[in-house]
């Protein structure tokens, strides 16, 4: 079944309407659908790299647009809806580790929360773990956006302008090192923070 999901969304990238089809994966990978969109994302930019950070920003908006309702799902149908699909993406036992301290404080006096969703949403890792645990544990709202806003714009520009920038010959490399590209990029971003905060006391 998944790898005619697969298939099924790969064929998406030469429909006229493939954008719409982007913004479409896009949302729903948020809360409910298996496949990243990067899947669509890759060889749209690829067509055409003068329209990179505009898929980009696509990709970005009906994300963070579809956290929303990953975040409905986990706060008012945890118990029926958020956890069948946590189980049917084998996802519950990631979920329950996010349960300690989620709200706590963490780097920075910054919750914990908002890290792991910025760590997270900017990773290969399913997108929806984090909205769906956000919503069923009660985290602020307004942080969440914040947090889905840096992390998935952080992920989708830093994919588009890679493939903006270098063309076909990076695209193997996105695909099987993005999660490396993306932590690395998320240590240099908390390490910026951390030293802004040093200068500052200092």
């Amino acid at each position: 079944m998944l790898r005619s999901l697969y298939d099924r969304t790969l064929a998406l990238a030469g429909h006229r309407h493939a954008v719409w089809a982007l913004a479409g994966i896009s949302f729903i990978e948020s809360s409910v659908f298996p496949i990243p969109p990067d899947l669509l994302l890759i060889p749209l930019i690829l067509a055409d790299r003068r329209r990179a950070f505009f898929l980009a920003t696509v990709c970005t908006v009906a994300s963070v647009l579809g956290g929303f309702l990953g975040y409905a799902i986990g706060h008012f149908f945890m118990d029926t809806i958020g956890q069948r699909i946590l189980e049917a993406l084998h996802l519950m036992a990631a979920f329950n580790g996010l349960k300690d301290g989620y709200n706590d404080a963490g780097w920075l006096g910054i919750s914990n929360g908002f890290w792991i969703i910025v760590g997270k949403g900017m990773t290969i890792i399913p997108f929806k773990l984090v909205t769906i645990a956000s919503g069923a544990f009660n985290f602020n709202l307004l942080s969440f956006v914040v947090a889905s806003l840096i992390s998935r714009s952080l992920r989708f520009f830093l994919v588009a302008a890679l493939l903006w920038k270098f063309g076909e010959p990076i695209r193997t490399f996105i695909e099987k090192r993005l999660t490396l590209v993306t932590t690395l990029f998320l240590v240099l971003l908390v390490g910026g923070f951390v030293l802004l905060k040093y200068v500052h006391l200092h």
